[in-house]
């Protein structure tokens, strides 16, 4: 489900770029997706450092949702300034990946979507509403793991978004959902 946290390099221009890192949080199906959480840290291991893996399944033994959210908030996207959604065929399914888009969000932080190539794609509601409002890029899994300036680029272009096309009017999953149901 959840994933971890990157410091990716970030700034203004090449200085910025060498003094300045920002802490990003990755999201995505712990159960399904987690080869490509793997690889993404992998790929990107000489750019960022990897902080911890957070997965909720695993960190949070409580079935109290407002203090598994708050865990979730104080621990895993505070501090962060971008989430990114690794987007599989399940991750729309996932009541955490909602949670955690809906804190990003209550937090005004940047938002990703990367498309990954597991076939369907359906991105979780809360996504697709800000990928509607122009608030959320959505990438695909070559475009990002072509070179660490393209996820850079990504990561800058989400913190640049305005505010006012937050979308998190939508209900709270309150369980997981599979790729027989409506979501």
């Amino acid at each position: 489900m959840s994933g971890g946290l990157f410091n990716p390099v970030g700034g203004s221009g090449l200085y910025g770029l060498l003094q300045t890192k920002r802490r990003i949080f990755v999201s995505y199906h712990h159960g399904g997706d987690r080869a490509y959480y793997d690889a993404f840290s992998r790929t990107f291991c000489d750019q960022y450092d990897v902080i911890e893996d957070n997965s909720l399944d695993r960190a949070i033994d409580s079935a109290d949702v407002d203090y598994v959210r708050r865990r979730l908030s104080e621990n895993c996207i505070t501090g962060s300034s971008c989430t990114i959604v690794l987007v599989g065929c399940n991750t729309w399914g996932r009541k955490f990946v909602d949670w955690e888009i809906d804190v990003t969000l209550e937090k005004e932080h940047g938002l990703i979507g990367i498309m990954l190539p597991t076939g369907l794609n359906k991105l979780p509601a809360r996504l697709w509403d800000n990928v509607h409002t122009n608030y959320a890029p959505t990438y695909s899994w070559t475009q990002i793991r072509a070179s660490a300036a393209a996820l850079m680029h990504a990561i800058e272009f989400a913190n640049s978004r305005p505010k006012y096309l937050i979308d998190n009017s939508r209900e709270r999953r309150y369980r997981n959902a599979s790729f027989w149901e409506v979501a």
